[in-house]
């Protein structure tokens, strides 16, 4: 029988529960100005947001969008720093009422995983197993249906407050801009057709988002691993493989997910999802994955040249900070140190005289 946890209210609303999540929001930011609002009153600010949610008249301000073109393009929507707060302050109480269930082959958004070990754990995968399902959720931050979310949600979570928040921060993303993805139909729904009546979409920028979606998909990950009994199994976020030795096995393994993902409202991507050799490899997470090593994608490279290039230009103009550019280039060095790319980080270095903000 699943656990249930209800009175989780009081400890959401709780002055140290508040004040924490405010010093989490903060954390990289706050030299912005909204934040730096914020702090500047900070106790007022925080004892007129609990009274708000305590009275249940919070409600959530407007979005500020930007786009990102790669790896591919993506709207991304940051919500206002009081509201960030109050994402904080939810998650860090129910999270680990789910973090105790999540499955080990998930690795997204997670302390302690991420992608370089997803990319690690599907190449000792790869090396073992003859065939490899590589799949993909379309559209899946647009298409996630509200309800069934929160119907996933309110099988631990059992406080309506606790819910009611969460409905209500949903609430927020929509008609955000980038669109819904498209309605999903499940013929064994007694009424699909109100299926695109109902709200769906979560922003993607929202730490919120982030935890939700990997609530959702947790339900994908039992399914694999446990009832359908795959060999070997790693997601991040959306993005998942699944290995076996038979590739009849493998195709009957897709069939089945595609049915568990519309009961979700949800469905893979047709023309992203397809089973393979393992001998070939498989492109995960930025890195190409042979049997023989790791790789980075050559796009992935491109990138990396170009950026490189312009923090390189911007620095040397004094138009950036060298803190800032050798925190960029140390994590993107750290990104290459999972690959066989010795050769390729130390050229790309030299080439715009970047090697000494790492030596």
């Amino acid at each position: 029988m699943a656990i249930t946890f209800d009175h989780l209210w009081p400890r959401v609303v709780a002055w140290e529960n508040l004040l924490l999540a405010y010093t989490q929001a903060r954390r990289g930011k706050r030299a912005r100005p909204d934040v730096a609002r914020f702090e500047a009153h900070r106790e007022q600010e925080l004892l007129l947001l609990r009274d708000e949610l305590r009275s249940g008249s919070w409600t959530p301000g407007g979005y500020r969008h930007f786009t990102i073109r790669r790896p591919k393009e993506r709207v991304i929507s940051a919500a206002p720093f009081r509201d960030r707060v109050v994402h904080h302050a939810v998650v860090h109480v129910i999270e680990p009422l789910f973090e105790r269930r999540f499955s080990f082959d998930s690795y997204a958004c997670r302390v302690g995983k991420g992608t370089h070990r997803a990319v690690c754990r599907a190449a000792r995968f790869l090396r073992s197993r003859a065939f490899v399902l590589q799949a993909d959720v379309r559209k899946f931050f647009p298409s996630i249906d509200h309800e069934v979310l929160l119907g996933v949600v309110g099988r631990t979570v059992r406080d309506e407050r606790v819910l009611d928040l969460l409905r209500r921060i949903l609430a927020s993303g929509v008609g955000i801009p980038g669109g819904e993805g498209p309605p999903v139909y499940d013929l064994s729904d007694p009424a699909p057709l109100f299926a695109p009546l109902r709200p769906r979409g979560l922003p993607i920028g929202n730490l919120t988002s982030q935890f939700l979606a990997n609530v959702l998909l947790d339900v994908l990950d039992h399914e694999v691993s446990e009832r359908i009994g795959c060999r070997g199994y790693v997601r991040y976020c959306d993005d998942f493989l699944v290995f076996d030795d038979d590739r009849d096995r493998l195709r009957a393994t897709r069939a089945a997910i595609e049915s568990l993902l519309r009961r979700l409202r949800l469905e893979v991507h047709p023309n992203e999802t397809f089973v393979k050799p393992t001998s070939v490899g498989v492109d995960f997470l930025g890195y190409r994955i042979r049997r023989e090593g790791i790789r980075l994608l050559p796009a992935s490279i491109s990138r990396a040249n170009a950026r490189l290039g312009v923090q390189a230009r911007a620095l040397r103009a004094g138009h950036a900070a060298r803190g800032d550019v050798r925190a960029s280039v140390v994590s993107w060095r750290a990104h290459t140190l999972h690959a066989n790319a010795t050769a390729l980080r130390e050229t790309l270095l030299a080439r715009h005289r970047l090697a000494g903000l790492v030596s």
